[in-house]
């Protein structure tokens, strides 16, 4: 298992479509989420900010994470909560959400 922390902005404006989107997710989604090998997923809000936590429980990140970009489901609600978001400005070409590295971890 590998743990995801990410952060992405949030535009000011759409704070509150994108709390509301997320009150209820799609279920589709959600089966997608799971079927690509993610547990524990929370996002968190701070200051404009998304901090998004997650476990990965598969062995190959990068096909789960293709096959969850193929998914017409995901990608509709992407079309609904990508409007809201924000990349960060150190983000790289083409980076949505960046990646953050992990410095301490206790169980």
């Amino acid at each position: 298992m590998k743990r995801y922390g990410m952060l992405i902005g949030v535009k000011p404006e759409k704070l509150e479509e994108y709390k509301r989107l997320h009150a209820d997710a799609w279920p589709g989604v959600l089966q997608t989420i799971r079927a690509c090998n993610i547990r524990n997923y929370s996002i968190f809000y701070r200051d404009g900010l998304l901090f998004g936590y997650m476990e990965y429980v598969g062995d190959n990140y990068e096909a789960d994470m293709a096959k969850m970009a193929a998914d017409p489901v995901t990608r509709e609600w992407w079309k609904l909560t990508a409007p809201c978001q924000q990349p960060l400005e150190s983000a790289a070409e083409g980076e949505w959400w960046v990646e953050m590295e992990e410095v301490f971890h206790t169980d």
